[in-house]
């Protein structure tokens, strides 16, 4: 049996104004720059590793608020061997944790409730930190008017620094290089504590020697040196073995001073810095590795939390694949922040957290599978999370039907906001039918990324789109009162809403570039009287009893019939046309459709996107 730091509470430090994030043996943080991740990683240091680094820029501030204290509260609870929660801890645990730290729950369910709380020593002008044993665990949310966690009154003051559970930081700066130069590095840590047996260290300097003297002998310029410095026995007193070249260090305590790495015939110094962050984490793998082996063998217990940021850093895409595997496998229990879409698409959905802003306050969104079928589960990790893992990251998702709408709102958007879609963080995702839009829902809701569905206005696909709705939120809906759903009018499609909104002569420019040299009149000449497909007629065939089909000709005679022909067109050729009207309507200086202006303000009511 093991133990698991279940949930974190954060209060008042830097970013972070109130937050709670459950946590899994591996937990991954998403979420954009600025949103927490770091700031959490280094609130648990200050809990569970060296606090010396609080400044006065730690504590929270806001427009109207500033905090005077920092909170972090831990919640430990007793796991078994595949992570799940027991009723109780192993004895063992119990003996080092102590019966004045453990706390039993309504439900039979041990745990340890730890506080750390940073305030200002006004005596001392700096800032004390202290420890607590909480006598409960109070509710996240406030219910009834009840005070927050971080208002209930501190417990026994206690400290709880375990050596069994150390805690390991690494940030997205390291570099193996630089591992090598500094002691205290969790190379340099290694490396100052070889040990070798008093034989070994017999024979190893023994071969060293020969090795020397092989090196002097075999080079007329230290034979050379070490020849002329022999003189200085003669004019001083030297009881020892006088002037020795030694090209390799002469001994086994010195030989971790010149220690390198050499990867394919080359030393890490030549190497990018890929290779460099990436060998830096493995040494800490290989540290803890090591670590556990020792407490193993001494029968001690040992579980690492251990924070690693931006593991991705100066990796290709395939090594950052590799990479999640090799951080999942370390002992203990870590914790991954990352901007990664391949790191976070290697993760199990359950070990996502999502962080995020809700105006000024940072939250955090989790994926409760236990809602979740495994139908849906696969749904969403097939459909979404291996082919859209950016959206991890996302500030706002918009989900739309097809290819045309793909293409042209992130360029529409670009001309409305004057700054394209990836400065903004809004992620537009064409869903390939409107059968696929739950995934992505459950996916933008449960992380609490703000979703819009920009959707064509057929009945089948408004239908489909209730039907999902109401598995999602368990209610009948009504689209009209839904905010963030808009529904294309009088059951257009995206091509048809923009011929029949006025924008026929940007769709015939746009074709002009796509049919140079006047060959939109004969693609559409081509085309007329051809079949569109064939259709069922009344009639039944005598001899085998089968419905009769037609022919459905096309007709693109007139005013109407050229509309006709521009739409089949537009339908036909779905990935070259959408960019092309776009950049049409644009340079024509036209206002945007607008359906698509509805959505792009009602975008920035959400995200206050300043042009």
């Amino acid at each position: 049996m093991s133990i698991l730091i279940e949930k974190v509470r954060v209060y008042g430090f830097r970013g972070l104004h109130n937050i709670e994030v459950p946590l899994e043996q591996t937990t991954v943080l998403t979420g954009m720059n600025n949103a927490g991740k770091t700031s959490f990683l280094k609130a648990l240091q200050i809990a569970l590793g060296n606090s010396q680094f609080i400044s006065p820029d730690d504590f929270y501030i806001s427009e109207t608020f500033t905090s005077e204290k920092i909170i972090i509260d831990i919640k430990i609870i007793p796991v078994d061997f595949g992570g799940k929660q027991i009723a109780t801890f192993d004895p063992e645990w119990e003996i080092l944790f102590g019966a004045d730290r453990l706390i039993t729950d309504t439900n039979g369910n041990s745990f340890v409730p730890l506080r750390t709380v940073v305030a200002l020593d006004s005596i001392k002008s700096t800032y004390k930190t202290s420890q607590f044993i909480q006598r409960e665990w109070t509710d996240y949310e406030v219910v009834d008017g009840a005070s927050p966690w971080f208002e209930v009154e501190n417990g026994s003051e206690k400290s709880f620094h375990f050596d069994e559970i150390p805690f390991f930081y690494m940030d997205a700066q390291r570099d193996i290089v630089d591992d090598m130069k500094v002691r205290n590095s969790y190379l340099g840590k290694m490396l100052s504590n070889i040990k070798y047996s008093i034989v070994d260290i017999g024979l190893i300097e023994e071969q060293i020697r020969l090795l020397n003297e092989k090196a002097v002998n075999s080079s007329n310029i230290l034979k050379n040196i070490e020849t002329t410095l022999k003189e200085l026995d003669s004019a001083m007193e030297n009881a020892s073995n006088g002037i020795d070249i030694t090209p390799f260090p002469k001994k086994v305590r010195d030989l971790n001073r010149g220690v390198s790495i050499q990867y394919s015939d080359f030393s890490m110094e030549y190497h990018g810095m890929g290779t460099r962050s990436w060998s830096s984490l493995l040494t800490l793998k290989s540290f803890i590795s090591l670590f556990a082996k020792n407490s193993e063998e001494n029968h001690k217990l040992f579980f690492p939390l251990v924070c690693i940021e931006e593991p991705e850093a100066h990796l290709h895409p395939n090594a950052q694949k590799k990479l999640y595997g090799q951080i999942a496998s370390i002992s203990g229990q870590k914790i991954i922040s990352t901007h990664s879409p391949y790191i976070a698409a290697s993760a199990e959905l359950k070990q996502i957290r999502s962080f995020y802003k809700e105006g000024e306050i940072v939250k955090c969104g989790i994926i409760n599978i236990s809602e979740f079928t495994l139908e849906e589960i696969r749904k969403i990790s097939r459909e979404v999370v291996l082919r859209r893992g950016e959206l991890f990251f996302s500030k706002l998702i918009v989900l739309c039907e097809g290819e045309t709408e793909e293409q042209s709102l992130p360029l529409f958007a670009e001309g409305y906001f004057e700054k394209s879609a990836i400065e903004i963080g809004i992620d537009f995702v064409g869903v390939s039918g409107a059968g696929n839009y739950l995934p992505f829902v459950r996916l933008a809701k449960s992380l609490n990324i703000p979703w819009f569905i920009f959707s064509d206005g057929e009945d089948p696909v408004i239908k489909k789109i209730k039907k999902d709705l109401k598995d999602l939120y368990k209610r009948e809906i009504d689209l009209a009162d839904e905010q963030n759903i808009l529904i294309l009018e009088n059951g257009y499609d995206f091509e048809k809403y923009l011929l029949e909104y006025g924008y026929g002569t940007e769709v015939q420019v746009a074709f002009s570039k796509l049919f140079p040299d006047g060959n939109l009149e004969y693609e559409i000449k081509k085309r007329n009287g051809t079949s569109k497909g064939r259709m069922a007629t009344v009639n039944v065939c005598k001899a085998c009893n089968q419905t009769i089909y037609r022919d459905v000709l096309r007709d693109y005679t007139g005013d109407e019939g050229f509309k006709k022909a521009l739409y089949d067109l537009m339908t036909d050729k779905k990935t070259p046309f959408g960019p092309a009207v776009t950049d049409a309507i644009i340079e024509s200086g036209k206002s945007l459709p607008p359906k698509v202006i509805e959505l792009f303000e009602k975008i920035n009511q959400i995200l206050k996107i300043k042009k």
